[in-house]
């Protein structure tokens, strides 16, 4: 994400670029300071740019002194990147409310936040707790996230490397959680809020000044709830369309039903059919698309609950009014049959 990283800098770079690194994330680790010198270099010797460290590893451990060089640091940059690492952990010691509030200023006072991997999954009002779940084993739970979106209108949880496919013969998608898990996730969270999904190799740039979202890169940006998706790649779109994803114009999004294992990290992308909702040269009314999304939605219900008979009764109407749904190995999809 070398180019990404390069635009959104020369964004905040008038009348200078003051760029820091977190190290939260990976505070924890014996090789911290190795970890740092990496990205550090990175953007030094890939990006053109110079990042300073912004070090604070551990609430309980840092002085007084510490940690206020740290919320000064915090407060003056104008970019701040923070990545890979534990999202609990990094959660953990920026709960403080003068963290939140110096991270919430980059979004509203001006700046840049690029958080990716682990910081990412901070961002909404809820957090995937990854190690915990795909390592340790705990069931499929929730942790308090920052809610720094949720002050921009968008309440959601984030979830990156939305396309993992490192399993090779089990699931895992949606930050190695896999489709059954995330189907309990889902149910555990309030109705009004979504999943947003980022895939690898992928940058959803959201522009709080012209309410915007830009995405770019290899793979796509998902909007998940309640079973069912919306998905954009590789295009720009307001930024209602996150705040109300149900409101999306059907000719920019692939809409999905995800009922199978498939598959801002090193992994491969996975290539995945291009299932629209319309094709690009379909015209298809907005309110005919959020009826067939409710529709869809309503039939996605009575699947999960095992109310096969009414879901089937859905797909006939919808085939009646010239709706095909197709149901495959990797989704489900519908297309109008004589658009």
């Amino acid at each position: 994400m070398t180019s990404v990283h390069q635009d959104l800098m020369a964004r905040v770079s008038n009348p200078e670029l003051k760029a820091v690194l977190l190290d939260t994330p990976f505070g924890f680790q014996e090789n911290a300071d190795e970890i740092a010198n990496r990205a550090i270099a990175y953007f030094r010797d890939h990006v053109g740019r110079d990042v300073s460290l912004a070090s604070f590893r551990h609430s309980a451990r840092a002085t007084a002194p510490e940690f206020e060089q740290f919320l000064a640091a915090l407060g003056d940059a104008t970019y701040v990147f923070a990545g890979p690492g534990s999202p609990t952990y990094a959660l953990r010691h920026w709960r403080h409310q003068a963290v939140r509030d110096r991270l919430m200023a980059k979004i509203t006072g001006g700046g840049c936040l690029a958080f990716a991997s682990a910081a990412a999954i901070g961002l909404g009002a809820y957090a995937l707790p990854v190690y915990e779940i795909y390592k340790v084993g705990e069931d499929p739970h929730w942790t308090p996230g920052l809610g720094l979106l949720g002050e921009i209108g968008v309440r959601c949880a984030v979830i990156p490397h939305y396309n993992n496919r490192e399993g090779g013969t089990h699931d895992t998608r949606f930050c190695y959680m896999g489709e059954a898990r995330l189907r309990h996730l889902e149910s555990k969270l309030p109705d009004d809020l979504l999943i947003l999904g980022v895939d690898e190799y992928t940058a959803c740039i959201i522009d709080v000044e012209t309410e915007s979202v830009t995405v770019r890169g290899r793979g796509g940006v998902t909007v998940r709830r309640q079973g069912i998706e919306r998905r954009w790649q590789r295009t720009s779109f307001s930024l209602r369309e996150l705040q109300r994803p149900e409101a999306a114009p059907a000719s920019i999004t692939t809409m999905t039903r995800t009922v199978a294992p498939a598959r801002a990290s090193a992994a491969r992308d996975r290539e995945t059919p291009d299932r629209r909702a319309a094709s690009d040269d379909q015209q298809v009314p907005e309110d005919l698309a959020r009826l067939v999304d409710h529709l869809l939605h309503l039939r996605s219900e009575a699947r999960r609950e095992q109310r096969f008979q009414e879901a089937d009764r859905l797909r006939t109407i919808l085939a009646q009014y010239g709706v095909e749904v197709q149901d495959t190995p990797s989704g489900t999809a519908w297309t109008l049959a004589h658009a």
